[in-house]
């Protein structure tokens, strides 16, 4: 199978053809030159898609994603050629942003007014908000730029500072533990436990097209779920099916799941 038929065939979209040939471009470079290459920041439903092409691909090894910090959402996808094991630590820089502590910013300020300068998503990792500052791990290329041409963020005036990948101070993430049975593994009866919902109420919202299993959209109620597995709902946030228990004398199965809040 050549590139362009390997292509259509694990792309869901035009767009993530274009993003997986970009993908592939850099892995040809790492082997070709035998140097480190770098993607742009992937959300983790694009490092889904690119684990699948290089799992087509029959590439195992000599990868890694890399978002500047241990559990980063939005990571970049390192190729390493054989003589190093760790990704460039310089391709992706930390900025500062503090404020007046009667101000108040959200990841979306942020996010806008990093847009508004023209950057594009893909330049920008994650946008770590805390009360009165914020991390914001951006691509190399645009550090500069950044350090000398932002100083605003939803009106708020910003001061800003440059900060190691070490120095980055992830937010508290409230999280909530729950611990059910299910009659099955089934997405609709996961999503139920997981959001509160009533088992219809979730099968619509998976039918509707609301529900991501591991980053991909499923409109499947009766797919099967299984430990490790995250799933997102839109407009009600992310959880993680953590464990699958043993069945009920009832012949239901015990779950354990965390919701992030």
């Amino acid at each position: 199978m050549d590139k362009r038929e390997l292509l259509d065939r694990v792309s869901a979209t035009p767009e993530e053809r274009l993003l997986l040939s970009r993908v592939w471009d850099q892995y040809d470079r790492c082997r070709g030159k035998n140097i480190p290459t770098v993607t742009a920041f992937l959300s983790p439903q694009e490092q889904q898609a690119a684990r699948r092409l290089l799992q087509a691909m029959g590439v195992s090894d000599g990868f890694t994603f890399w978002g500047g910090y241990e559990g980063a959402e939005r990571c970049q996808l390192h190729f390493l050629p054989d003589w190093t094991a760790e990704p460039d630590g310089e391709v992706i820089r930390v900025i500062h942003a503090a404020w007046y502590r009667e101000d108040t910013l959200t990841h979306r300020d942020f996010l806008g007014s990093l847009i508004g300068l023209g950057l594009t998503r893909e330049k920008i990792g994650d946008i770590l908000v805390r009360k009165e500052s914020a991390d914001v791990l951006v691509s190399a290329q645009v550090a500069d730029f950044l350090l000398g041409s932002w100083d605003t963020a939803g009106r708020v005036k910003l001061h800003l500072s440059e900060i190691t990948p070490e120095e980055i101070t992830p937010p508290e993430v409230r999280t909530k533990e729950i611990r059910d049975t299910v009659s099955s593994l089934r997405l609709d009866s996961i999503v139920s436990v997981g959001f509160s919902l009533s088992r219809s109420k979730a099968a619509q919202a998976i039918q509707g097209g609301r529900v991501q299993l591991n980053w991909m959209n499923c409109i499947k109620p009766d797919r099967m779920a299984a430990e490790g597995d995250v799933i997102g709902v839109r407009g009600l946030g992310k959880c993680i099916l953590e464990t699958v228990g043993h069945e009920t004398k009832k012949g239901r199965v015990f779950v354990k799941m965390k919701r992030y809040l």
